[in-house]
């Protein structure tokens, strides 16, 4: 693996479970929490009946990586989700691809002009 291109960042967990400290991204009828609060980075998400997230990415751990160019680091891979921002406030675009029937996250930090207590990475 090629570390200065692909940096990791997290690792995503589906849950069922209701969490403490559950953030809702309202874009996606999802529930996100844990990624600030644990050393590992381990984040956890809980979907909503009206998320349109793809399935293997509700029931599959994912592993994400911060790149360069979110773009660029689709090219050739079978895209599972668009490049786009997670929600208001974030300073990234995010994208999912397929490896192996496996899902991989792909995030690009960007320079928006917002506020940084606003900007979650």
């Amino acid at each position: 693996m090629n570390h200065k291109k692909y940096r990791y960042n997290h690792i995503g967990i589906p849950t069922k479970k209701k969490l403490k400290n559950e953030e809702y991204l309202p874009e996606h009828d999802m529930y996100v929490s844990g990624y600030q609060e644990n050393e590992f980075n381990i984040e956890w998400m809980r979907y909503g009946k009206k998320s349109k997230t793809p399935e293997i990415v509700k029931k599959l751990p994912h592993v994400a990586f911060e790149v360069d160019d979110v773009y660029e680091a689709i090219k050739g891979h079978e895209v599972i989700i668009e490049p786009n921002v997670p929600g208001k406030g974030y300073c990234c675009i995010v994208a999912f691809v397929l490896i192996n029937d496996a899902p991989v996250e792909f995030i690009q930090f960007t320079k928006r002009k917002v506020p940084k207590k606003n900007c979650k990475k």
